[in-house]
């Protein structure tokens, strides 16, 4: 009786993951990524490549929060390391002065993230375009003016220094804990967010990028759903910084890495190149970023120090070259390409059951 009920649960369950993921390419190439990435570290990864895949885990769940920003509403943002920034310094913040354990410290960073969305989203969504990317691009840099300002209690250019998750585990398993909590992490993240995206809510959020005219003349509360979009992508984005600034390598929440232009614009070059409006391009895109940036031009292209100017323009040619390969993103691409071979994989068992049924009544 056990085993019957057994065979028929995981009959149940393939049916239902051959319906919602395996017939689905967006699904399944997720499911495949992170697949990929759970069996990774069985293959015997050394200390570096390991940073570098937890890395890779925190400004992917960085870089699908701008998508849905930007790709599903419209609303260009260049000042999304604000938001990282914030869930940096605000779970450091927390950490020096009240010693709270990290499990209360992180979630206190997002809130903070959470309610500079909410303050801020109001005056940035009184603008449009080109006006929107450039007041949020001057947000990090009043938070940096700050930072420098408050000195003695943000610690300035020195930053404030911060536990690391997992310091009782020896050096790998650390590491190994960490690569695989900033995995799960990312996978409730991307979730979440696709669902968010395909749902009731997310069909307001593309109508808005369509013709934000034609929603208000529909009676949507365009307002209130920008607010939303602001909101969440900021969520996630503080998430990514509050988890990142105990997984750095300094173990501090510092300006350069947290509030830096660079930051603002990683996003942006992860989400374009999977791409745009997808949740799940940007994972790809932060899989080719890590790969080109930490791996080949750093281990396979060993570019000596005084060249380092020489190997970001080189970086930069090769991003350039790949999107305009794949102008739509990498992930967009291939997705597209699934949906075609399935179109006509559908045409051919069409013509083969109606070629059969005529063969029959021939009979």
């Amino acid at each position: 009786m056990k085993i019957q009920m057994a065979k028929t649960y995981l009959r149940r369950a393939y049916s239902s993951f051959a319906v919602h993921v395996f017939d689905i390419p967006p699904r399944l190439s997720v499911f495949l990524f992170f697949l990929l990435f759970l069996l990774m570290p069985m293959t015997g990864l050394n200390d570096y490549i390991l940073s570098i895949l937890t890395s890779l885990s925190i400004f992917a769940m960085f870089a699908i929060s701008w998508d849905l920003l930007v790709g599903r509403t419209g609303q260009i943002s260049l000042g999304h390391a604000l938001f990282f920034g914030i869930g940096a310094y605000g779970s450091a913040l927390v950490d020096r002065y009240f010693r709270f354990p990290l499990w209360l410290t992180i979630p206190l960073g997002v809130l903070i993230g959470v309610s500079a969305a909410l303050l801020i989203g109001f005056p940035c969504l009184r603008v449009k375009g080109p006006y929107l990317a450039l007041v949020t691009m001057a947000f990090p840099l009043i938070l940096t003016s700050l930072v420098y300002y408050f000195s003695p209690i943000t610690g300035g250019e020195r930053g404030i220094g911060v536990p690391e998750f997992f310091d009782t585990l020896p050096l790998y398993r650390r590491l190994l804990a960490q690569y695989y909590l900033t995995l799960l992490l990312l996978a409730v993240s991307a979730i979440i967010l696709y669902k968010l995206a395909n749902s009731k809510t997310g069909l307001v959020f593309v109508s808005i990028l369509d013709n934000e005219l034609a929603s208000k003349a529909s009676g949507i509360n365009v307002t209130k759903y920008k607010m939303i979009a602001f909101v969440i992508s900021g969520l996630f984005a503080s998430l990514a910084g509050a988890v990142y600034v105990h997984l750095n390598s300094l173990r501090t929440a510092s300006p350069s890495p947290t509030l830096g232009i660079t930051v603002s614009f990683l996003p942006i070059i992860l989400t374009i190149l999977g791409g745009i409006g997808t949740i799940y391009g940007p994972l790809v895109g932060a899989f080719i970023y890590h790969l080109l940036d930490s791996y080949v031009l750093k281990i396979l292209i060993s570019v000596p120090p005084e060249l380092e100017q020489a190997k970001l323009l080189g970086f930069i040619l090769i991003v350039v070259i790949l999107i305009i390969k794949w102008p739509r993103g990498i992930a967009r691409s291939v997705v597209d390409k699934l949906k075609d071979l399935e179109e006509a994989r559908e045409i051919e068992e069409r013509g083969k059951h109606i070629w059969k049924r005529e063969k029959k009544k021939k009979k």
